[in-house]
């Protein structure tokens, strides 16, 4: 494995132990932010490994995309992509038009970090940690 993967991964299992953190104490904003992240970052780390020139982007359907057309298939849905997406800027930002079309809660955390955790499981088989 490279060293900057390495770096990518555990930047990634951090922010998914923060999500876990937070959504424990009950902010689940910042426990949304931190799942975005971390999925965003293991997805980078693919990037990484194979040598795929890493885009400045978050988000995770172009990453998907452009892993798929590298042939790297990741555990990650569409709705999952579409999910992740729709709460990067309103996570960050509460600016009027990005708000998302639901305010986050304990169901929705707690789904998010199932899928996220899946993904990041996805991702360190595949690099064989």
């Amino acid at each position: 494995m490279r060293k900057e993967t390495k770096i990518w991964l555990d930047f990634s299992d951090e922010n998914i132990k923060a999500a876990h953190v937070l959504f424990d104490s009950e902010l689940f904003n910042p426990c949304l932010q931190n799942i975005q992240q971390a999925v965003e970052k293991a997805l980078k780390a693919l990037f990484i490994e194979n040598a795929i020139p890493l885009k400045k982007t978050h988000n995770a359907l172009e990453l998907k995309t452009d892993l798929l057309k590298n042939n790297i298939f990741i555990d990650l849905t569409e709705d999952d992509c579409d999910f992740l997406d729709s709460i990067y800027l309103p996570t960050k930002y509460p600016i009027g038009s990005a708000l998302p079309l639901f305010y986050p809660d304990k169901t929705i955390c707690a789904n998010s970090i199932l899928m996220a955790e899946k993904v990041i499981t996805s991702v360190h088989d595949k690099i064989k940690l």
